[in-house]
């Protein structure tokens, strides 16, 4: 049987955690034997590199005395731009004959779609609301195959909206997990669900996810619960009360190095049965309490593996990376050496570098890296990262819960009709000296903003009451099915758009985060909830820059401007407000009271610096925050995520 190509494609969105199905299906594919590339990554880059490889291929049969490999930066700037004056450059020293020729190649490639190279394509899936670039990323897929049933679309979006994908793509989607022998390849007895990630994959792009040095895994799958609110019922119908994981753990750190972090991908692992069993398996794997992790020789793995020819591409990368990373902290005739060894073996570009350069240089560097390679002692944690139900916790999985470095314990407080159940939980955990803790707010969905508000304040009050830190983390709801499920425009029975968007600026700041203590939850969300309803219906810039507008009176001229309209007015107003659309308000109403309270919400155009400066410090203090805690990054919402563009890799 031959060896089939397999490309995996993650669309280009911005998330948090690696595509563990990918991963799975990573390994999958490579015990068949098959070719396996990874990528994630604007796809106009995926298609320059399908160009460039045929194109390199031509130019070295009709021009053997060149290494073309040496000008692939040029080449494939050409391919990318079709600028003549690079297509000039290429061809120096060329005779006249292979000059032509030459530049007739490399003009075909460069206006080839290139097809046929992918025996299957598979795309993942994730949110709904990441309709548009999912659906685009399909559409691409379907122009470098000849035959759309070689693409395969799964994941949860896959999931949820199968119906959708298939009018939109002319893709079927799969379905759920796959938890069944020949659930791709009939007469394969190989359970794809079950399978050990390959984490190779990760070192082929450029993106980098903020989980950093972890395990990732189940202990058992599905839930118990059929929350309207949740996908996991649909995704994960059937509840397993245990999965094992040690074999593929020790596979993992076998073949991949052990990793700092244990994240626990369960849905609900409290309602397990065999909780006990699981808690003595985390602690099997190393994760005890108040354990440690050295991180191991990084370049020492990624050599063996190449060695080993375990996804040369990426340990390729992956090496050259670590090669380079220590540099820095290199001097004198050490880092003279060092340079000299990059330079011999052609290790000064990644498009020089070769596997077995690579392989040869290594002894000559073994111990230099190993001496100024980062090599500190850190504390190790455990995320049940989908988080908690507090209605199964006792004092009997509290206590096992504190026999393993759990860090936050992410416990549910989706609706406020579990108030007295998530405290006793809370004060279970303060008992027995679990103090970080951190959740997810729920709302838009079928609360009221009076109960949004009272479930932050109970957090605050816990915190303070048990001496304990609880960052809550307000998450919007969005529909998981139809056309509302394509974008976060939702807004749920109780909530409006002004309502919404106010929440949001209350957060502006922060991120999204509601951290531990009263100054900021108070100036933020009100002493009262009869003061939250107010700051509701102020216009955002208001909420943004409390105090700026507060010094200046305007704040206090908005509410008289609310409290001189009658009774009949403020219904008026209130209505147009709830729409959160100012652009017209001449159109909206000719009373001129309502105008005046109105004009309070159009743009401001006082100097913006000014405006900004009173939330500065508080927006810095978060974003240092989120730096330093990883666990504080990876809860971040959708809406209140980083803009910035994700870091590369060192080169």
């Amino acid at each position: 049987m031959s060896r089939k190509n397999i490309l995996l494609i993650e669309p280009n969105y911005k998330n948090k955690y690696p595509p563990i199905g990918l991963m799975k299906l990573a390994t999958y594919h490579k015990l068949q034997g098959d070719n396996v590339k990874f990528f994630k990554g604007d796809l106009k880059e995926l298609l320059l590199e399908m160009k460039y490889k045929p194109c390199l291929n031509r130019l070295k049969r009709n021009a053997k005395k060149i290494n073309w490999q040496k000008r692939e930066v040029s080449i494939k700037l050409y391919l990318k731009t079709k600028r003549l004056v690079i297509l000039d450059d290429l061809v120096v020293g060329l005779s006249k004959s292979q000059t032509e020729k030459i530049k007739l190649i490399l003009k075909e490639e460069a206006y080839k779609t290139p097809m046929n190279q992918w025996d299957r394509v598979y795309i993942a899936t994730l949110f709904t609301f990441y309709w548009e670039i999912t659906i685009r990323t399909i559409e691409f897929a379907k122009n470098i195959v000849d035959d759309i049933n070689k693409i395969y679309v799964g994941g949860v979006m896959a999931s949820l909206m199968k119906d959708e994908i298939f009018a939109a793509t002319g893709i079927k989607p799969h379905t759920g997990l796959l938890d069944k022998p020949g659930s791709l390849d009939i007469g394969n007895d190989l359970i794809i669900d079950e399978l050990p990630l390959d984490y190779s994959i990760l070192y082929e792009i450029d993106y980098q996810y903020p989980t950093q040095s972890a395990y990732f895994t189940y202990m058992t799958k599905g839930c118990t619960r059929k929350c309207a609110f949740c996908s996991v019922p649909k995704l994960e119908p059937t509840y397993k009360n245990k999965i094992e994981s040690i074999d593929k753990f020790m596979e993992v750190k076998e073949r991949f190095g052990d990793q700092r972090n244990l994240m626990l991908m369960d849905n609900n692992v409290l309602a397990s049965p065999k909780f006990p069993e699981i808690i003595s398996e985390i602690k099997a794997m190393g994760f005890h309490k108040d354990a440690v992790y050295t991180e191991p020789n990084q370049l020492e793995i990624a050599i063996k593996n190449l060695k080993n020819k375990i996804n040369n591409p990426a340990f390729v990368r992956r090496s050259f990376d670590l090669i380079h990373s220590i540099i820095p902290r290199l001097k004198g005739d050490v880092l003279i050496n060092y340079n000299n060894y990059l330079k011999e073996y052609k290790l000064e570009k990644l498009e020089d570098v070769t596997k077995q350069n690579l392989i040869k240089l290594y002894p000559k560097i073994a111990s230099t890296y190993e001496q100024y390679r980062r090599k500190g002692i850190s504390k190790r944690y455990v995320d049940f990262n989908q988080g908690t139900d507090a209605r199964y916790v006792t004092e009997e999985i509290m206590k096992l819960m504190s026999e393993i470095p759990i860090r936050p314990l992410r416990l549910a407080f989706d609706h406020i009709g579990i108030k007295k159940i998530y405290i006793n939980a809370v004060e279970l955990a303060a008992k027995y000296g679990i103090t970080n803790l951190s959740n997810y707010i729920l709302y838009n969905f079928m609360d009221k903003p009076e109960d949004f508000y009272e479930r932050i304040k109970i957090n605050v009050d816990l915190g303070k009451r048990l001496n304990i830190q609880i960052f809550s983390f307000p998450m919007k709801y969005i529909p998981l099915f139809g056309e509302e499920a394509k974008h976060r425009k939702h807004i749920g029975v109780h909530w409006n758009r002004k309502f919404v968007r106010a929440v949001q600026s209350m957060l502006n700041a922060t991120k999204g985060i509601v951290a531990p203590g009263y100054d900021f939850f108070e100036m933020a969300f009100g002493k009262s909830i009869d003061e939250f309803m107010e700051i509701l219906w102020m216009p955002e810039a208001y909420i943004i820059n409390r105090t700026y507008f507060q010094n200046n009176q305007m704040a206090d001229r908005w509410k008289e401007d609310l409290l001189a309209l009658d009774e009949f007015e403020i219904i008026v107003a209130k209505e147009i407000i709830k729409n959160n659309d100012f652009s017209n308000i001449q159109q909206l109403t000719q009373n001129h009271k309502t105008l005046r309270l109105l004009s309070h919400y159009l743009n401001i155009k006082e100097d913006r610096k000014t405006i900004e400066a009173e939330v500065r410090k508080l927006r810095n203090k978060f974003n240092r925050l989120i730096k330093k805690d990883i666990f504080v990054d990876l809860t971040l919402t959708h809406d209140f995520d980083s803009k910035k563009k994700n870091t590369l890799r060192l080169r």
